[in-house]
């Protein structure tokens, strides 16, 4: 059965006199980005109000695909194991040119991996996910039938006005978050504009219920003989949902293609010659078109943006939603240190930086996938097509065909990424996402877990083989800095099972790598110390405990937005 969103009632606001407190923070938005966004705040103990125009979760499949990095920023929300539940996780996949298999590729997926590279799941089931969670955390509210009009400077804080069943109401807050999507009512009422691309081809995008037994791949083809021409997307969901994206021709009318006879008509030739002979229904569709653009700044005054509101990027390759979580992972922890007064707002001019250099690496990464999807001129369309005959007489040309799926970026250049430096070349330098990866916890009888879950939500610093005392005087002394913006924890491994196995220290995770395999796993020397920020990025790494430095100075350096 298709996934029907619950639907939520206005809530009417509580009179507060006219010289109360502005709230702490008001997010715009309760789409994925915007409810991830007020999870991490909530959880750092930020009073966050989440206002919506509608009476429920988005209908239909949207973004579906979920990277590996975007399933560890779910893991340290809490929700974790529900997206695991009620997702499909896939490799690999293939794409054809008309009835000819050109490419077969398989994402990297190593021993040790704690997830699979993607999961498909609805957006509409992953915002209910979300928004079941917000219902049970406190210091978060979510307010639906609530539209935003206009949002408006002030000395001290922002005037966010809001139209309810009830009337109009104007709200004060210390900080406003637009995560209100690609049409941001925030970004409009600012007369702020995004710049970049538009891409000229169209995608109908439509969900079916479809008992096939089809494996869960991406599977692609180019000109197929049921829709000559065109070029179909297939990838399967959970419950028997199947999400279609099929492109229009130049002289294709959208009015006359997104009518559902029409849709139907299309999906049930390429069914057909696919051999399909089970029943199938139509549940959702909607029309798309390919954008790569962003705002100048995602901070203006006491203003930010996040997701589509701040930055668009095209679906091939699946980096809109994956992106928007990112940036709703930075923000969390960054927002968080500001508004606790233990950092000044530099440190979001830093968070501003980071996610729009993050959106030029996706740009440059699926600029090459759209324009091969969606070629714009003749002779895009041309290449495209010498390409798919030649692939497989010359397969070096295979790798243009490559959809690129999203990955985690890096923030190499942030004024917040330290460290010595190694002449040699490592596999994992400061700025990189950190891998996430299977270890093994010490203490309470030992049990397997991952990387990703132990350092949790916080700042860590983990050190190979060093002496877990002095490293857990570290994370004291970090911690009273830090907190209760950013927490701090501490991760000390030994080759020797024995030593960890008899020792227990309050501010330090003692994993057993007797076995060496997350040393291997990170390039490491034994006794080097890596840093690792709240949202999984390495913000340095050191040969050793001693070279780590003061950490007032590190403590400093994080508050501060990083050196100058």
């Amino acid at each position: 059965m298709y996934f029907t969103p619950h639907r939520h009632g206005f809530t009417p606001f509580a009179s507060s006199p006219p010289d109360a407190a502005p709230e702490p923070v008001v997010i715009v938005g309760a789409g994925p980005v915007g409810l991830a966004l007020a999870l991490g705040l909530a959880r750092r103990g930020v009073v966050v109000t989440v206002l919506e125009s509608g009476d429920s979760v988005s209908y239909g499949s949207r973004a579906i695909c979920l990277s590996r990095h975007s399933l560890e920023v779910l893991e340290r929300l809490g929700v974790g194991e529900r997206f695991a539940e009620r997702s499909l996780p896939w490799t690999s996949g293939r794409s054809f040119h008309r009835d000819t298999e050109v490419l077969s590729f398989a994402m990297p997926h190593e021993d040790g991996d704690v997830r699979a590279p993607m999961v498909n799941i609805s957006q509409s089931e992953a915002e209910q996910i979300l928004v079941d969670e917000i219902e049970a955390t406190d210091h978060c509210t979510a307010r639906w039938r609530c539209r935003v009009l206009d949002c408006t400077e002030r000395d001290d804080h922002v005037g966010v006005r809001v139209e309810t069943p009830e009337g109009s109401r104007e709200l004060r807050a210390r900080w406003v978050i637009a995560a209100d999507g690609a049409r941001s009512t925030v970004r409009e009422s600012l007369v702020l504009r995004m710049s970049g691309t538009s891409y000229e081809g169209r995608y109908v995008i439509a969900d079916i219920h479809w008992r096939a037994p089809l494996p869960t791949e991406r599977r692609v083809w180019f000109d197929p003989p049921s829709n000559p021409g065109s070029t179909i997307i297939l990838h399967r969901q959970p419950a028997d949902i199947w999400r279609v994206d099929y492109q229009l021709g130049p002289d294709d009318d959208p009015e006359v293609e997104t009518t559902e006879e029409r849709i139907r008509e299309r999906i049930t030739r390429h069914l057909d010659w696919l051999g399909n002979t089970e029943p199938w229904t139509l549940e959702w569709s909607s029309l798309y078109r390919a954008h790569s653009s962003s705002l100048d700044s995602y901070l203006h005054g006491r203003v930010l943006f996040a997701g589509d509101a701040a930055h668009l990027v095209p679906i091939f390759g699946v980096r809109g939603l994956n992106s928007g979580l990112e940036d709703a992972d930075t923000l969390a922890w960054t927002l968080s240190s500001v508004v606790h007064g233990t950092a000044g707002p530099e440190l979001l001019r830093t968070y501003a930086a980071e996610r729009r250099a993050a959106w030029r690496q996706y740009v440059d990464q699926a600029e090459k996938s759209t324009l091969f999807m969606t070629p714009g001129t003749h002779g895009y369309a041309m290449t495209r097509d010498a390409v798919l005959t030649l692939a497989n007489r010359r397969p070096v040309l295979r790798e243009l065909i490559n959809p690129r799926q999203s990955g985690a970026t890096h923030s190499r250049t942030s004024p917040l990424t330290v460290g010595a430096t190694e002449d040699e070349p490592r596999s994992l330098v400061p700025g990189d996402p950190v891998p996430d990866h299977a270890v093994r916890v010490a203490a309470g009888g030992a049990r397997t877990s991952g990387l990703n879950a132990e350092r949790g939500p916080d700042l860590a610093v983990l050190a190979l083989d060093s002496e877990p005392e002095a490293l857990a005087d570290k994370v004291a002394a970090l911690r009273a800095r830090l907190a209760p913006g950013v927490g701090v924890r501490g991760l000390a491994t030994s080759r020797e099972a024995a030593r960890v196995h008899g020792a227990a220290l309050p501010e330090t995770t003692l994993l057993d790598d007797s076995a060496e395999t997350l040393a291997r796993a990170l390039d490491a020397d034994f006794g080097e110390v890596f840093v690792i920020r709240p949202a999984g990025l390495l913000l340095g790494r050191f040969p050793d405990l001693e070279h780590l430095g003061r950490c007032d100075a590190l403590a400093d350096h994080v508050l501060r937005g990083g050196s100058r």
